[in-house]
């Protein structure tokens, strides 16, 4: 047997030993557990000890107001093109809270417009048809009304948003996507925002909040850390249609101003002057004139605004316009555009008086105004 042999015999040898080698090396585990069994057993649990005082807080948060928020779903009527029959169909989900003993629940007038009928659910499960008491698309508040012959949750306590802070803790409970009864966290971000809507009204003062409000949450209550309820959620801002940390709330002091009249009435009366106004024309006349304030277009006959002597625009025979009064502040805050003129306004009742700072033939004069009832 020459060398080359005796090296491949060799080397056959070491790769069969090193293959054996592999093999129970595999092998030994199952080995030792088939020769040596042993008893499998749940891991000790170690202890969690008390939770932090914040998630205590956090906790009773949610436990105390969870049964007072509920879960509304809507339906609408729609008409088959070639049969003409009419059936109704799932609309969509929202949120709402109970308001008082008489069986009232708020909710976003976005979650309900275009609907033909609501259903609300309690967080035991109960499920009740709603009524539609009123709405005011101008504030997204709708009044919902369910039975009051059985044990209704409470009513949410009631807060107060005039002395909110930037960066104090807020807690927004709802049931976005559908996932009901969900509980977020976060801080308010900003205070008296404004927001376009759907029906092109323009919200004001709106809490913004970091809480994250999805889809499912318009219409859930925004609650301070004492568990009091400080606004609505009614909208987010973002691309994709989820939370992008950046959410509104109509105050809950509007909310407490509106739905009463919704109640009663089944319709929120605006506070106004008597006088027209229009934003788009409002922003090329205050262009053209190099001032910030709202125009002043017409005044109505025997209105609020004609009684106080305010002056509208008028016609030229050239087709151009004079310029009458132009409003710059509303009790001494500062107006730039028809929002933020009937919000100021908004602020007020009907029968009350507020004084207007206007600009007439480049003189700022105080004006004193009895509000009217909008139309």
């Amino acid at each position: 047997m020459g060398n080359n042999d005796r090296f491949l015999v060799r080397l056959l040898w070491m790769t069969l030993a090193a293959t054996m080698l592999i093999a129970v090396w595999r092998v030994m585990p199952v080995l030792e557990d088939w020769l040596l069994p042993r008893e499998a057993v749940p891991r000790t649990v170690a202890a969690r000890g008390d939770f932090a005082d914040d998630e205590k807080a956090t906790i009773a948060l949610f436990e105390n107001s969870r049964d007072s928020v509920v879960f509304i779903t809507t339906k609408a009527q729609v008409r088959d093109f070639w049969t003409r029959d009419v059936f109704t169909v799932p609309r969509g989900t929202g949120s709402g809270f109970i308001w008082d003993d008489a069986g009232h629940v708020i909710t976003n007038f976005h979650v309900i417009q275009n609907a033909s009928e609501a259903s609300v659910k309690l967080a035991d499960g109960r499920s009740y048809r709603a009524a539609l008491v009123g709405a005011s698309p101008a504030h997204d508040i709708a009044v919902l009304r369910i039975g009051v012959g059985f044990k209704r949750p409470p009513p949410v306590p009631l807060g107060s948003s005039a002395d909110l802070k930037v960066g104090q803790k807020v807690f927004a409970i709802g049931n976005p996507f559908g996932l009901d009864w969900t509980l977020t966290t976060g801080i308010v971000s900003a205070l008296d925002r404004s927001l376009g809507g759907e029906s092109g009204n323009t919200i004001e003062h709106l809490i913004q909040t970091d809480a994250a409000i999805n889809p499912g949450n318009s219409g859930g209550p925004l609650l301070d850390s004492a568990g009091r309820l400080i606004g609505i959620n009614t909208a987010i801002y973002s691309p994709s249609g989820a939370s992008a940390g950046i959410g509104f709330a109509v105050p809950v002091d509007t909310v407490n101003r509106v739905v009463p009249q919704l109640i009663a009435g089944g319709k929120y009366v605006r506070p106004a002057l008597g006088a027209a106004f229009d934003e788009g024309l409002n922003n090329r006349l205050k262009r053209a004139l190099g001032v910030d304030g709202v125009v002043v277009l017409r005044v109505a006959p025997g209105s609020a605004a004609e009684a106080a002597g305010l002056l509208g625009a008028k016609l030229l025979p050239d087709g151009g316009v004079a310029v009458g009064d132009v409003i710059i502040a509303v009790d001494g805050k500062t107006v730039d555009s028809v929002g933020k003129l009937l919000a100021r306004l908004d602020d007020r009742r009907v029968g009350e008086t507020v004084t207007l700072k206007i600009l007439r033939d480049g003189r700022q004069i105080d004006v004193t105004v009895t509000l009217q009832p909008g139309v």
